[in-house]
């Protein structure tokens, strides 16, 4: 794929489907910011595996929900590139729990870590790439907060916002040449559904047309699409990554 820009920064890039989209996009020739909040060893591993396969990286530490963190980390990104292309929104968290039984801080701490903090990183990289008339944004947001579900009431509103928010800065963006995407993930096998028993994954395929869960990478090259020259005229537009799950 073809890259205009030189640098991305991917939040929750220390691993799962961040260290994956990290991994991918330098593989593409950009310089890779790996994003960590408190796994700085995982972020120096990603580094290393994209140094030894040839690309370049720099690690940043930081926790997106903190606005004033999130934007001194771009202001280093920018202090020391000249710029920033590109950035992943990917960093989130979950607090599972049913609708009856959540609290308000239950909830609020998803809709920080999840959609607050998207909101900041779209808000501050807009400020950096209008001065170059030039950028592309991806927020990760999931197929939850397209359908909802049991348990996830806070999570699904923190996705569905991201989505909803994603279409209000591509329009806000438009004319100063800075495209805002999302893409949502539906079941993608990682760390977290590698330890679930073989009837559960069982359950999960059978409700999937491709009867199989997603691989990273598949997540990772729409990430990449979306970002890249080969979409210039797309924004504002939500790519569905599910195996058919959910076609509406």
């Amino acid at each position: 794929m073809k890259f205009s820009g030189n640098n991305v920064l991917v939040t929750g890039s220390s691993r799962g489907i961040g260290a994956e989209i990290a991994k991918t996009l330098a593989g593409f020739g950009l310089k890779v910011w790996v994003h960590y909040r408190s796994g700085a060893k995982e972020a120096d591993a990603v580094k290393e595996a994209i140094e030894t396969a040839g690309g370049k990286a720099a690690v940043i530490g930081f926790d997106v929900s903190d606005e004033s963190a999130f934007v001194d980390a771009i202001k280093t990104i920018v202090d020391s590139d000249g710029e920033l292309s590109y950035l992943v929104n990917n960093a989130g968290i979950t607090n599972d729990k049913l609708a009856l039984r959540m609290k308000i801080d239950d909830f609020m701490s998803v809709i920080n870590a999840n959609l607050t903090s998207t909101f900041v990183g779209c808000r501050e990289s807009m400020k950096v790439m209008r001065k170059k008339k030039f950028g592309s944004v991806v927020n990760i947001s999931s197929i939850i907060g397209e359908t909802g579900n049991a348990g996830q009431t806070n999570y699904a509103a923190s996705k569905g916002g991201v989505i909803a928010m994603t279409k209000s800065f591509a329009i806000e963006a438009a004319t100063s040449g800075i495209r805002y995407n999302s893409v949502t993930p539906g079941f993608i096998a990682t760390e977290m559904t590698e330890i679930l028993s073989d009837d559960i994954k069982d359950g999960i395929n059978s409700k999937i047309p491709m009867k199989r869960m997603g691989r990273a990478s598949e997540v990772a090259e729409a990430t990449a699409f979306l970002l890249s020259d080969h979409s210039s005229y797309i924004t504002g537009e939500t790519l569905k990554v599910n195996g058919g799950m959910n076609m509406a």
